[in-house]
């Protein structure tokens, strides 16, 4: 792994500063320069003593939103891989490789790529430069939260990574860090957001670079509990003990209701980097715009309770022109169709090859490609917000500790607060897609938790839910933990995994020259191989 040294500059003296000081020193007299670095030093320049390191929790915050270069990571990982495996999104453009388990090692390692460079070098100088500096303790302890975050997603996608030395060349030269077992990660970020959640206090300093909760200390505590209890249910497969331990820790203290959502607004006159990355693939992709739809997995599901979360979808939304071929724009028509009855989502798999069963005009409900179910205009503008973590992820999560171990209360009042907030938060992206408490209370009491098959209806919900918040790398994740929903794998000719749905990204090739120790020896200890069907730690068989 390319591990550069932070670029530091902003805490150095300018180049002008320090040319004009030193034409000072020839022509002030000997008398006069007791005061001269006061006197002389920019003003406006930063040091390792006026720098303001909130600006960097500010950029560390974008960067996970992702990546400044087009959404590069965004667009591979989440998109073009996690949301079409997890049958969200569907596609027939061929370069979509996660569609049909095809293996593109340029859009695998895109993650890496990108989160190591933009995401950990930020929030490791965060983390560095705030120890042991009393003026600065919450914000320390909110970029320990943040730094566990960051590299869970990291572990989740990789598996065995560089964790303990990433992001160190500037501050201990470690150019080639070693991989961490994706054991030692978990237990590490358990202990590090626990500690941390735990020491925020709002007496302390005031953090002024915050995105999400405005520096809200008691939000950012509720905000910290919700990811241990995350991460913990993650273990669940491999390592009950410390998995309930950790969840009983966060219970009674997680996310309250939907106003505790965290989330990132996006601001389009703010420039390229404040856009929201799923709208700017959506807009400014190659044929995303037209080529990319709901599943019809997705669809099916809402339909098939009368869930009033399908107005998530339209159709029509960019329809082609009167000759048949792309709309000219990638705008969205103003008179989509929201009507539930006419939403229809595309078959995973499937090509415009002309051959019979591949092609998507094999699909029985094919009209045209624009009559296929897209997300709602809200959902893909410039300045959507993206969501990071949410009280009914918080409240599902609450159900299946109860369901395990009888902790935290009832499953049934878990899982009804779930759904309704999974319904109610909608609104959020946008005042088009607000639904009733009223609507959402009478769908949750049709559609209540059933005892035999619990740990399943609420994971179908928890992949629902995060389908319609657009984090597919956690509905990924998820599913690889409890194999729910039950997901109907494609078989599509020449796919890499034999006609299952991939389990992991290989490591990135680049890898072999730029960190080859750490990297065979990481490559060797996967199940299953360094490859789409090999599996992380904690997905156990």
């Amino acid at each position: 792994m390319k591990n550069f040294k932070m670029n530091i500059s902003k805490r150095k003296l300018s180049g002008k500063a320090v040319l004009f000081a030193s034409a000072l020193t020839l022509l002030l007299p000997t008398a006069c320069t007791k005061d001269f670095t006061e006197l002389n030093t920019n003003p406006i320049s930063y040091t390792g003593e006026t720098f303001d390191p909130n600006f960097v929790l500010t950029t560390a915050q974008l960067a996970y939103t992702g990546s400044n270069d087009f959404a590069y990571d965004a667009w591979r990982a989440n998109l073009i891989y996690a949301s079409t495996m997890m049958q969200g999104f569907a596609t027939v453009m061929s370069y979509w490789a996660g569609d049909k388990y095809q293996l593109n090692a340029g859009y695998t390692s895109a993650y890496w790529e990108r989160a190591y460079d933009e995401q950990v070098k930020r929030v490791v100088d965060l983390v560095e430069f705030t120890r042991d500096k009393p003026q600065y303790h919450n914000l320390y302890q909110l970029s320990r939260i943040w730094k566990a975050m960051v590299f869970q997603r990291i572990t989740d996608l990789y598996g065995d990574v560089p964790y303990s030395e990433a992001g160190l060349g500037y501050y201990q030269n470690i150019f080639y860090p070693k991989y961490d077992t994706q054991q030692s990660i978990y237990l590490d970020i358990l202990k590090e957001v626990d500690e941390a959640t735990a020491a925020l206090d709002a007496s302390q300093d005031a953090i002024t670079g915050d995105m999400v909760y405005a520096g809200d200390i008691a939000k950012w505590k509720r905000f910290g509990s919700t990811l241990l209890l995350r991460m913990a249910m993650r273990l669940t497969k491999v390592d009950e003990t410390t998995a309930r331990s950790y969840a009983e820790r966060a219970i009674g203290h997680t996310l309250a209701n939907n106003s505790d959502n965290a989330f990132i607004l996006h601001d389009e006159s703010g420039g390229r980097v404040t856009q929201n990355r799923t709208a700017q693939v959506f807009l400014d992709g190659g044929q995303e715009h037209y080529y990319v739809k709901w599943s019809n997995t997705f669809i099916d599901f809402l339909k098939s309770t009368n869930d009033p979360r399908l107005a998530v979808a339209v159709t029509n939304l960019y329809p082609a022109t009167a000759s048949g071929g792309l709309p000219s724009s990638a705008s969205p028509n103003a008179n989509y169709v929201t009507a539930a009855a006419s939403q229809k989502g595309m078959p995973n798999g499937k090509d415009l090859s002309g051959i019979s069963g591949r092609d998507i005009s094999s699909d029985p409900n094919y009209t045209q490609v624009s009559d296929y179910s897209a997300p709602h205009p809200v959902m893909i503008s410039r300045v959507a917000p993206t969501f990071l973590l949410t009280y009914s992820e918080s409240e599902l999560l609450l159900a299946e500790a109860a369901v395990r171990w009888g902790i935290g209360g009832t499953a049934a009042a878990h899982y009804a607060a779930g759904v309704k907030a999974s319904i109610t938060y909608l609104s959020q992206w946008g005042a088009a897609l607000t639904i009733t408490e009223a609507v959402a209370d009478t769908y949750v009491a049709a559609h209540p938790l059933l005892q035999a098959n619990a740990i399943e209806q609420i994971s179908e919900q928890y992949w629902l839910h995060n389908c319609t918040t657009f984090n597919f790398y956690e509905v990924w994740s998820n599913w690889r933990r409890t194999g729910y929903p039950t997901l109907a794998p494609v078989n599509y000719v020449n796919n890499a995994t034999q006609g299952t749905i991939p389990r992991r990204f290989p490591y990135p090739t680049a890898e072999e020259s730029t960190n080859p120790t750490a990297y065979r020896a990481a490559s060797a200890a996967v199940p299953g191989g360094d490859l789409l069907t090999g599996r992380v730690w904690w997905d156990a068989q």
